[in-house]
């Protein structure tokens, strides 16, 4: 039993599974501000434009069923606020710090070279080519 709560501490402590959590607890709790932020500021906003106080109330009915096409507006607009969002808070500003991030950092010393005879990529430490045996310098 101790092995077991050893291995499940390790797997909680590990980077990923930690940063999956948080990103969840993120999600979520974003997604309550944009559908509160869709649901009674820009919902009531656009509504006003179209004179319809409340896009649920919005339904049609046919054979019998009740079909409310104004929830689905209201979730269509949650989706479009949420992606941009996301978009422009988030995926652009992360972007830019990981343009600047690889600017700031210096390029890699190669591993290999070209043999001189065949052009074929042989590592640096090599006094031979490997394809076409011609001695390299």
């Amino acid at each position: 039993m101790i092995k077991t709560l050893s291995g499940f501490k390790k797997f909680i402590l590990r980077g990923n599974a930690v940063d999956l959590a948080v990103g969840i607890m993120f999600g979520a709790a974003l997604g309550a501000v944009m559908n509160s932020l869709v649901k009674d500021v820009l919902t009531p906003l656009i509504s006003s434009i179209f004179k319809i106080p409340d896009f649920s109330d919005l339904v049609f009915t046919i054979g019998g069923s009740r079909i409310s096409y104004g929830e689905f507006l209201n979730s269509l607009i949650s989706f479009f606020v949420i992606a941009f969002s996301v978009y422009f808070f988030v995926v652009i500003p992360l972007n830019k710090f990981l343009d600047k991030v690889k600017k700031g950092e210096a390029p890699q010393d190669p591993t290999t070279k070209k043999c001189s005879e065949c052009l074929s990529n042989i590592p640096l430490e090599a006094k031979r080519c490997s394809y076409c045996t011609q001695i390299v310098k």
